[in-house]
């Protein structure tokens, strides 16, 4: 790319990083559609799943981002097959697209193609899940995901005023997210990090003894394992006991974990749901807080995560450095990727108009 033209792409990712996006669940202009006007080169964009509304966000967002700072968008979607995604990724290297964006489906099972990539030229951006194993990573794009864990456990230490009450115990169950997806552990370190102590000291207790991370982990981020595993779990270890907290690291799966809660009374009468967390901030999930059942989610603003995503391969493309502000973290076997991280919030039935506010969802989506 000529300095000329690099000039011409960064004036025009700085004012398409200041345009305001669609909030989640619309459609945010986006799609992979080719722009006949486009003046930059085709950026390959490979997204897990569309069973996942914040994906469906994810992609719509990082394509409207990057058509309007001039360049072509192919958005392929792998739903959450491995060989799907590698079949997608292999296909944009040798259709000569000039950058790759990824959020991986196993982050480790990208090696060949990663090389490919490296091969003819290409840079790549790991966006939101890390690309393991390989030197051909970039830069990555992501959120303080230890900060994610460490927010879901401090609402569980704060909802059940573990602090105020010392001598009380309270029962809990740990689930983690998906085996392959690196951010899994950093999400139960995080938590982990916040609730040893209790657990430890026998203020929390895990009645089904499941606490190492091999024993939780659920494969594909799936509800229906979380549900089927929570059915398991009050079957086995919960007939007339209580049941206080569940440390679910992902709304999809926290919606999983309610119905089988409900299934078994609680959210009735006078047994209330126990305390479960969550993150994406998804709007099924969002309208379950506002309902009194989900107590809380972690909201990523993926719409930040996008600009993010668009100014790092921006730069790639023009020869420069991006901007990152963590270089020590997210050693993915090989290097260590430099990223920025994203901050997180934590959403409850006391705040959840912020996502109201900053138009992430209107007020018809969340109380319509």
């Amino acid at each position: 790319m000529s300095r000329a033209r690099a000039a011409t792409r960064t004036l025009a990712v700085v004012a398409a990083l200041a345009l305001p996006l669609a909030a989640c669940g619309q459609d945010s202009g986006g799609g992979g559609g080719r722009d006949d006007d486009a003046e930059g080169g085709t950026v390959g964009i490979a997204m897990p799943t569309k069973s996942s509304e914040r994906w469906i966000a994810d992609g719509d967002n990082v394509v409207s981002l990057f058509e309007e700072a001039g360049y072509e968008a192919d958005l392929q979607y792998g739903e959450n097959r491995v060989e799907n995604q590698i079949s997608q990724i292999e296909n944009m290297i040798a259709r000569g697209h000039d950058l790759l964006v990824i959020a991986a489906i196993d982050g480790s099972s990208l090696g060949n193609v990663l090389q490919q990539a490296a091969d003819a030229g290409i840079p790549v951006v790991s966006y939101d899940r890390l690309l393991l194993n390989s030197e051909h990573v970039d830069s990555y794009a992501t959120f303080d995901n230890t900060k994610v864990g460490e927010l879901q456990g401090q609402y569980i230490v704060d909802a059940l005023e573990l602090e105020e009450n010392p001598d009380e115990s309270f029962a809990i169950e740990l689930f983690a997210g998906s085996p392959d997806d690196n951010n899994t552990r950093y999400f139960f370190e995080g938590a982990m990090s916040v609730l040893d102590p209790y657990l430890e000291s026998g203020q929390l207790v895990v009645r089904s003894g499941q606490t190492e991370m091999n024993e939780i982990t659920t494969e594909r981020w799936d509800g229906g394992i979380a549900q089927n595993r929570m059915d398991d779990l009050l079957t086995a270890h919960y007939r007339g006991e209580p049941l206080d907290a569940v440390l679910s690291p992902y709304d999809g799966m926290s919606i999983g974990v309610l119905s089988a809660l409900r299934s078994v009374g609680y959210g009735s009468g006078d047994r209330p749901f126990p305390v479960v967390t969550g993150q994406d901030a998804e709007l099924a999930s969002v309208k379950s807080i506002v309902a009194g059942e989900q107590t809380q989610t972690v909201y990523k603003d993926t719409r930040e995560l996008a600009r993010l995503a668009v100014a790092m391969g921006d730069a790639l493309l023009s020869g420069e450095e991006p901007e990152v502000n963590d270089t020590e973290s997210y050693d993915n076997g090989v290097k260590v990727v430099p990223a920025y991280l994203l901050e997180p919030v934590s959403i409850d039935a006391d705040n959840y108009e912020l996502l109201i506010e900053e138009e992430y969802y209107t007020e018809a989506q969340v109380n319509g």
